[in-house]
Formats: structure tokens, sequence, C-alpha cells
């Protein structure tokens, strides 16, 4: 399976032919329906539909559609209606301007203070009179699936981005832990040998008052402790456990974000427990490296359904 990015927008339209108008002589201009559909990086799926009134019906069907293919985002659903009036201006008829004139006589008679009728307020009259309800049944659903269909296609390609710069980073991971491998013997080692040669100079300036072999034990197992407590070799395996399975799910596809955010929490974990325990500056270069590509990966993760 794809992985798909929550990230995405589609857009598509459909134009309607010239209704006849019954109350008029002229004809009702044909009309324009757009949809877009926007959607960004969210926990959990989140819609939000802005519809005109015409379309409000059609909400919940809309969000049925949406709810049985996508699973995660913050998505925007934005409808509207154009006519195809050139001038955006809807003429009053003579009839018309009589009707609200003997209108405005009567409501005036009976209320003096009446304020008189404004030229917009005559032209929204007029737009409403010309104004033809449609049925968008047939209209609202196959344009809403064939918007749907182009966000998926955009989410899947941007989820294909995202999977070729995860896996360079993995890549990159499983470099830096590989170069950390082999220091960690040494460097237990070299902290081991260090911890005996002060131990050994402590006893020198004793002067003999302390017995060798309870201090060479002593030492030893100070040694012991101290080279435990800076052996990072347990997060490096865990570190090339989760690069795994990591790229088990970017090949298995599908709904992987939030186990991909998980692990990336746990990488950026054992990056920090391998900086804090490092005593030596190639550990603490590699771990700082470490930490920069995880970021990089946290920031792509977010996006990921």
């Amino acid at each position: 399976m794809p992985v798909y990015s929550m990230t995405g927008y589609a857009s598509a339209q459909h134009s309607t032919a010239t209704i006849s108008h019954e109350t008029e002589t002229k004809n009702q201009p044909a009309a324009q329906l757009g949809l877009e559909i926007r959607s960004v990086n969210s926990r959990f799926l989140d819609l939000t539909f802005r519809l005109p009134e015409d379309l409000r019906q059609f909400e919940p069907a809309l969000r049925d559609l949406l709810v049985s293919k996508l699973k995660r985002g913050k998505v925007e659903v934005r409808a509207s209606i154009e006519t195809g009036n050139s001038s955006g201006v809807a003429e009053p008829t003579p009839r018309l301007l009589q009707r609200l004139n003997a209108a405005q006589d009567t409501v005036r008679s009976w209320l003096p203070q009446a304020t008189p009728l404004s030229v917009a307020d005559v032209l929204r009259v007029a737009a409403s009179e010309q104004s033809v309800q449609r049925d968008w049944s047939d209209s609202v659903l196959p344009l809403a699936e064939k918007a749907l269909k182009d966000l998926l296609g955009a989410r899947q390609r941007e989820g294909a981005r995202l999977v070729t710069m995860l896996t360079d980073r993995l890549e990159q991971l499983r470099a830096l832990a590989q170069q950390a491998t082999p220091l960690v013997p040494q460097l237990v080692a070299q902290q081991r040998q260090r911890f005996m040669d002060r131990w050994q100079e402590a006893m020198a300036l004793t002067d003999g008052k302390a017995l060798p072999e309870a201090a060479q034990d002593r030492a030893l197992t100070e040694a012991t402790a101290f080279a435990i407590r800076i052996d990072v070799a347990e997060e490096i395996t865990r570190v090339n456990s989760h690069l795994d399975e990591i790229e088990r799910l970017l090949t298995k596809g599908g709904e992987v974000g939030k186990r991909l955010d998980f692990l990336i929490q746990e990488l950026h974990r054992e990056a920090n427990t391998m900086g804090s325990k490092s005593s030596a500056l190639e550990l603490t270069h590699i771990s700082v490296d470490m930490k920069v590509l995880i970021e990089q990966m946290r920031e792509q993760v977010q996006n990921v359904e």
C-alpha cells in the first residue's frame, strides 16, 4: 500500500446549461459549481464545510464520502456557485419597480418614519426575483468524488516524496550507528585503563599503607561500574531496531503516521541517552548528528497519514 501525506489540494468545476426563467421574458444565466478540498496535517480527521445555502443539504453526504476515504487530516471543503451574468448586477424590471414603489407607499402610509428603499435594496430584491432554485442533486456528489480522487492522488504523490526523504535519513542514521559501534569497546577499554592508572597513582601516594590486592580489586570494581555507565551498545542496538521497524512500516504503507511518530520519539530518546552517556568527543558528535536527522524526520512524519 502507498504512504499518504495529509497535505493536499484539489478542485473541480461543473457548469450548468441556461435555464428558462418562468416569471420574466429572459432566460436564467448558466451557473458554474466549483468545489475545493484543502487538507493539512492533524492528529485526527477534522472536517470543515463552507457551503452556500443552496448546498447545505448535501453536507451529510459529503461528510460520509470524505470519512470513507480519509483517515487523518484537517480537511476543508469549500463550494461556490457563480452565475454567467457578466455584469454581476441584476437589472430590475419595470413591473418589479412598480411593485416595490407600491409596497413602499403602503408601508410609509402606516409608518411615516420608515426608511425609503435604497438602490442596493432594489438590486438585492431584483437578484432574488431573477434567481431560480436549481437542483444540484446530480452534480454535487459526482463533483466531490472527482475532487476527492484528485486529492488522494496529490496526497499519494506527496507521500512518495516523504518516503524518499525518510529513507535517505534512515540510511544516514544507519551509517552513524555503524560508526559508533566499534567505538564502544574501545572507549570502554580506554576508560577502564584510565581508571586503573589513576588508582595506581593513588596507591603510590599511600606509601604502601594500603593492601595492593584489595586496592586492585576495588579499582577493577569501580572501573567496571564506570564502564557500564558509559557503555552505549544497548542504545545503538535499539536505534538499529527502531530503524528496521520504520523501514518496514514505510514499505508496508497504509495508515502508519501515528506509529512512525512514536518510533521517532523513541529514536530521539536513544540519541539523547547516547549523548548523555558519551565520554568521548566522537560519540558526542555522532549523537548530535543523529538528533539533527531525527528532528528532520519528525517534521516530515507529522504529515504522514
